[in-house]
């Protein structure tokens, strides 16, 4: 029996696939560093520059993220800074650091490919294909992988994005209340923050960490109305941050906003009630309409030429 590259390279290919699966199907446990990771002082966090691992990662680690390094460049035109604001925006990777943000995506986006393509090549040999619709299937799946991260990004930011907009509503209506009661834009930030939870908490308490952290609290305020997906988290972070500055009439402010937000929902909800209205009536045009059509015209000939 002889042996060629194809009879060599698909039991290769579906011992890959096979084994991608079990990966995401069970993975490993976490370690303990990466666990305790988040607690660390940054000045000991940052020590240790070894590549952690086993000897094939150890060797084979550089190449890989060189790889996805460069992979990551060639599809993502935009920059690296682009892409850690959409994944900010989206939600991933939180409990890693923004250094490693952008390595931890990039190697996602390799495995993809990686799977993509070995499932197309896999896939053409099984259905036995001529060598040209090998490569036309081939070409397909790296598109497939290559895509996929870039839709699913956009989905998370959409359903983010629809969340936040839900939630900001009554966050400014907190917001208004402890302003009223008493006390400054920090103070009222911050109880808000002890006592709530949700993607706009999340974002006041990155606020308020870059305030510990000696940012002037207008700044910390400005800086994440820059990264958050949602328009109206935007307008009120940015209205914090005037009053902060300014002493402007906060409780006012954080009302009216927050009936804008209430008004704009209405809206979205009145217009997706219409589309989905419209929607139902598709069966009864493509199907029902049809059969009645032909129920009424099914006696014209008879009529018509007397033939039965």
């Amino acid at each position: 029996m002889t042996l060629t590259p194809i009879s060599v390279l698909a039991p290769l290919s579906v011992a890959a696939v096979v084994g991608l699966l079990v990966y995401y199907l069970v993975p490993p446990p976490r370690s303990v560093r990466s666990r305790v990771h988040p607690y660390l002082n940054p000045s000991v966090a940052g020590t240790r520059t070894e590549v952690s691992g086993g000897p094939i990662s150890k060797v084979f680690g550089p190449i890989v993220n060189q790889l996805a390094a460069w992979l990551g460049r060639f599809m993502e035109r935009s920059g690296d800074q682009v892409t850690i604001d959409r994944l900010r925006q989206a939600g991933w990777y939180r409990d890693v650091a923004e250094s490693q943000m952008i390595s931890a995506y990039r190697m996602s986006q390799l495995r993809s490919i990686s799977i993509a393509l070995l499932l197309g090549l896999a896939l053409g040999q099984v259905l036995s294909l001529s060598p040209l619709f090998r490569v036309l299937l081939a070409a397909l799946a790296l598109l497939v992988g290559a895509t996929r991260h870039r839709s699913a990004i956009q989905k998370a930011i959409d359903a983010r994005r629809e969340l936040m907009r839900i939630e900001i509503y009554t966050v400014n209506q907190l917001l208004a209340m402890r302003v009223r009661a008493g006390g400054g834009v920090v103070n009222a930030v911050t109880s808000t923050v002890h006592r709530g939870q949700g993607e706009v908490v999340t974002e006041l308490s990155d606020a308020l960490r870059l305030h510990r952290a000696g940012w002037r609290a207008g700044d910390a305020f400005r800086r994440i109305a820059e990264l958050t997906p949602e328009p109206f988290c935007s307008r009120t972070y940015r209205l914090l941050a005037s009053a902060e500055e300014r002493g402007a009439d906060l409780a006012g402010g954080l009302l009216d906003l927050a009936e804008d937000v209430r008004e704009t929902r209405r809206e979205s909800i009145k217009r997706s009630a219409t589309k989905r209205r419209a929607a139902m009536l598709v069966p009864t045009i493509a199907i029902l309409a049809p059969v009645l059509i032909l129920f009424v015209a099914a006696p014209l000939p008879y009529l018509i030429t007397g033939w039965r």
